[in-house]
């Protein structure tokens, strides 16, 4: 899913790839800097610079990420990437978690390096950075979910599965930290059963709105997730993590889409089949009339619409959403 991260020194600022931003946001009090690492949505990226007030980052290949603009921000964005290195090869090349977190550390060495006169102003710099993972989602619908191209789901049970995302991830968290990483933000899945790729797949009538069986699934890792931040803020000294609660805010968007402004919450805005999920959205398709009415944009991701909402709500003030303070709270540490 994603990393955020971004420094006071800088001059400016859920499915599912990799995101590093390097950014800074001046609020009225102090700086706040966000890394990202795997997003799977960059839609949702760019809602979330634009609530904050911060401007957009070039991708980590990008021309333009190099020199001084890497103290701006790096996108690590990887399509269809999981925390699992064999997550979504099905598609091809892509840059896994650990790939994306080997990329932080090029960046790291070769970028940002030069711009600072001794090893402790750059410790400095990165400790004061946020970093922002969402990662999960496509170690289900891009794994697990799929029994006929990989063998997960017949070598582990739910439990034992997302037992198995948690260690791996908290080793990657790890390196991390031993990189220079201390705040860092960490992403819960979103309702990956309310998606329309996966009611696209139900049979019969669907009348819950959602598959119960893959939410509380998806439950089991958020669950490990939240309590992997508690031990994380024990165990690893001078960092702080903050777990941010996706699964609730976009599971209520689902089902009461009204309270939202939204008002088709189970099909796609541009899809084919089954609620627009047996078949994503094609090139040159004539997507919905009206965007702006819909939960999902596609088979698997949210209308900007929506981003928009998740955005507000996880990254306000407020830590309605975040637990145990907001990343509003976090930057102040």
């Amino acid at each position: 899913m994603e990393l955020i991260l971004a420094s006071p020194l800088v001059v400016s600022a859920m499915a599912v790839p990799l995101l590093i931003m390097e950014v800074q946001l001046k609020t009225k009090d102090h700086n706040i800097g966000f890394t990202i690492f795997n997003l799977t949505f960059s839609q949702f990226c760019r809602n979330v610079a634009t609530y904050l007030g911060l401007p957009l980052v070039p991708p980590y290949l990008s021309p333009l990420s190099i020199g001084q603009n890497a103290l701006r921000g790096v996108n690590y964005a990887s399509a269809a990437a999981g925390i699992l290195d064999e997550t979504g090869r099905h598609y091809g090349a892509r840059t896994t978690f650990n790939g994306q977190i080997s990329q932080f550390e090029i960046t790291i060495e070769l970028r940002l390096r030069r711009f600072f006169q001794n090893p402790a102003d750059l410790r400095k710099y990165l400790a004061k950075s946020i970093i922002g993972i969402n990662i999960g989602s496509n170690d289900y619908i891009n794994n697990y979910l799929m029994p006929e191209r990989y063998s997960t789901s017949q070598t582990y049970s739910g439990e034992d599965y997302a037992d198995l995302l948690i260690k791996t991830l908290s080793a990657q968290i790890s390196r991390l930290y031993n990189l220079g990483a201390r705040k860092m933000v960490l992403a819960g899945s979103g309702p990956l059963g309310c998606i329309p790729s996966q009611l696209s797949m139900v049979t019969g009538n669907n009348t819950s709105g959602c598959v119960t069986k893959i939410n509380n699934m998806v439950s089991m890792f958020n669950s490990r997730l939240k309590d992997l931040a508690n031990t994380l803020n024990t165990t690893l000294p001078g960092s702080f993590f903050v777990y941010q609660n996706v699964f609730d805010l976009f599971h209520d968007m689902v089902v009461n889409p009204s309270r939202y402004g939204l008002v088709v919450s189970n099909e796609a805005c541009c899809g084919n089949g089954r609620y627009g999920g047996a078949l994503t959205c094609l090139p040159l398709q004539q997507p919905c009339l009206d965007r702006n009415q819909y939960v999902f944009w596609d088979a698997f991701h949210p209308t900007e619409t929506a981003n928009k909402i998740i955005a507000h709500n996880t990254f306000s003030k407020s830590a309605n959403y975040s637990y145990p303070i907001s990343v509003y709270e976090l930057a102040k540490l």
